[in-house]
């Protein structure tokens, strides 16, 4: 496989889907994965854009066969990556994103030992508890409640290969950037994109 995986992650109020949502829009080679679910779609939410949408024996069932690369139960709502569109788009020489937590990362890591994983730190403390503040949805408690669970998350930063502080955003999104065409310039995807001229030169 030529292609390239890239997990990114982050605590609540870092910014991942602003520079995810700028690198995609920026670097047509990337696809980002839409992961099944067995939630009902929210208003304005559609099948095979935000999410796949299946039912919860149809999710067991592909659970069953293997059919995910990762998987979770969350809010009573199961989550899964499927292993085989990855793996098509990797063959095809397309890089591939997943957006997901650092248990995911830690299950997808298992499968392919070379993904990028990329962690998305804020600037401080202070500043991520302004930023979910500043959002005005969610009360007080619900804002301390996504603090402490901010800093659980963060705590597994060191198990990802690069790590991005997002203290600017210009700044962030060229960093993200870098980080994705240094790994497209990795021997083994050189070797394998470039058959020929290695052949010839080695």
């Amino acid at each position: 496989m030529s292609g390239n995986l890239f997990i990114v992650s982050a605590p609540s109020g870092a910014g991942k889907t602003t520079l995810v949502r700028l690198l995609l829009a920026g670097d047509p080679r990337i696809a980002a994965s839409i992961s099944h679910t067995t939630r009902a779609p929210r208003p304005g939410e559609e099948n095979g854009r935000e999410y796949h949408f299946i039912d919860v024996p149809a999710f067991q069932e592909k659970i069953g066969r293997n059919e995910f690369l990762e998987w979770a139960k969350v809010h009573g709502n199961y989550y899964g990556t499927s292993r085989r569109w990855i793996e098509e788009e990797m063959a095809s020489d397309r890089d591939v994103l997943l957006e997901i937590d650092w248990q995911g990362a830690q299950q997808v890591r298992k499968a392919f030992p070379r993904a990028a994983g990329i962690f998305i730190l804020p600037p401080s403390m202070a500043a991520l508890a302004a930023r979910l503040s500043g959002r005005g949805t969610d009360s007080a408690e619900v804002v301390a409640r996504r603090i402490a669970a901010a800093r659980d998350e963060m705590r597994h930063a060191d198990e990802f290969d690069y790590v991005i502080i997002n203290d600017s955003l210009p700044r962030a999104d060229a960093d993200l950037q870098v980080i994705v065409k240094a790994a497209r310039l990795r021997y083994a995807n050189q070797r394998q994109r470039y058959t020929s001229l290695f052949a010839s030169l080695l």
